[in-house]
């Protein structure tokens, strides 16, 4: 059995149709970035590494795309070593580094795990960075920045572990691709005396489980697949932007 703890790794907010498909056009929901950490049977595991040590770039693209508003606030105290300090855990500690999707805000502190396995969608890795279709929202550089790109080829390669899209990761972890919002967005899922917990960007907010489907997607087909399969395989979810995921869970602790 796991534990199940969540890390906000900052916050920002976006115009309300990103999050509920072809509504809400005059409002805005705040989006918390998380990071996952799963502890029990040996392993330390993360679920995404948080955003960039600079801020600049990112903000800059999502300035230019909606905005200042939806630039990406974070405090000191949200920074991954400095959370993950907080509760016991150095990085050399790491055994796993899940990651959905791969976008710079999950990808960007790879480099900090330097005993860690690395996963995520063979798929995804395939159509957004070695050969992305040209209709992709997302420039390759926003997905992997150069830098983590390279330590991914050459520095941590034999530690890259790219994922089927049904996969176990160890025992009690399993993976599954749901596509929905890119094409390397996966759902984990984690034995836990509560049951399975299941992790996902797939859905932004428990309210698109609910059936408003997420806006800022590539498929609503995939969407409706994905709630589906979360509402029959897991007994709880972590929507991996929802606020309300720290308001039912005090202290980020799941289980």
């Amino acid at each position: 059995m796991y534990k199940v703890q969540v890390l906000k790794m900052g916050e920002s907010e976006v115009p309300a149709p990103e999050v509920y498909w072809m509504s809400r056009w005059s409002e805005w929901e705040r989006l918390y970035f998380y990071m996952v950490v799963i502890r029990g049977e040996g392993r330390t595991i993360l679920i995404n590494t948080g955003p960039p040590d600079d801020l600049s770039d990112l903000n800059e693209r999502w300035k230019g795309f909606v905005g200042p508003r939806c630039m990406l606030q974070r405090k000191e105290s949200e920074r991954p070593l400095a959370s993950l300090k907080r509760i016991g855990i150095d990085p050399e500690e790491v055994t796993h580094v899940l990651v959905t999707p791969l976008q710079m805000y999950a990808t960007a502190n790879l480099q900090l795990f330097t005993n860690a396995r690395i996963c995520f969608s063979r798929r995804g890795w395939i159509e957004e960075i070695v050969a992305p279709r040209p209709w992709l929202h997302v420039p390759r550089q926003y997905c992997i920045a150069d830098s983590v790109l390279q330590y991914l080829l050459f520095d941590a390669g034999d530690r890259v572990t790219l994922l089927e899209d049904e996969a176990e990761i160890c025992p009690g972890i399993t993976a599954c691709w749901v596509g929905t919002h890119h094409r390397s967005s996966m759902l984990y899922k984690v034995n836990t005396d509560k049951g399975i917990i299941g992790v996902s960007d797939c859905a932004f907010k428990y309210e698109n489980l609910q059936g408003h489907p997420l806006g800022i997607g590539e498929s609503l087909e995939e969407g409706w697949r994905a709630y589906r399969r979360i509402q029959r395989e897991t007994q709880e979810f972590i929507p991996l932007y929802d606020p309300a995921v720290l308001e039912m869970y005090p202290d980020g602790i799941v289980a």
